[in-house]
């Protein structure tokens, strides 16, 4: 386990539903695909995250998952990435999802 964190700290973790409206690979990556995200109000974003090697593109198109929405941005090769896609750890990377569909954008709590 990692160590313990504040509730204060942890409060300050935006955690959002997103639903992706396009997924790419990655152009010259082995690892990344390339997700433009769909928050709502909060209009689209580029998401990289590296699990190529378990998802094709058309896995993801159309879903909705759960992201890390403040975390600062982060280059991955030469594009900015900016955020998080939660997922849960196991044979292969487990995307996070609510049981039904929700409004783009949606806070979880």
């Amino acid at each position: 386990m990692k160590p313990v964190i504040s509730f204060e700290d942890f409060d300050k973790i935006d955690l959002r539903v997103g639903t992706v409206v396009n997924c790419e690979e990655k152009e010259g990556s082995e690892k990344l695909l390339r997700l433009t995200v769909d928050f709502g109000e909060e209009k689209t974003r580029v998401i990289l995250s590296g699990i190529k090697q378990w998802y094709s593109p058309d896995d993801l198109k159309g879903k909705q998952f759960v992201f890390v929405v403040n975390l600062a941005p982060r280059k991955m090769m030469g594009e900015e990435s900016q955020g998080m896609l939660l997922a849960a750890e196991g044979e292969k990377p487990e995307p996070l999802q609510t049981a039904t569909p929700v409004l783009a954008g949606t806070v979880i709590l």
